[in-house]
């Protein structure tokens, strides 16, 4: 289950992003192969690295929006 969930929260962050995989894995220095074993559930990285990357991802929308208005 935990598993599941990994996956499924990675791949949602990724699509909130608007990049595909190749490109996020790009942005972010990530193996490409690494993001696909994790997308499909098949490897699970540390949970800190779920929370950095959100984090990072937020703040960075949230400068976006900072500098639109």
């Amino acid at each position: 289950m935990v598993e599941k969930m990994f996956s499924t929260k990675m791949k949602e962050l990724r699509e909130s992003t608007g990049l595909n995989r190749k490109e996020f894995c790009e942005k972010f220095e990530i193996p490409y192969r690494t993001m696909t074993e994790w997308e499909l559930g098949h490897r699970n990285a540390p949970p800190y690295v779920l929370r950095l990357l959100s984090y990072y991802i937020e703040m960075q929308q949230m400068h976006i929006e900072e500098k639109e208005d």
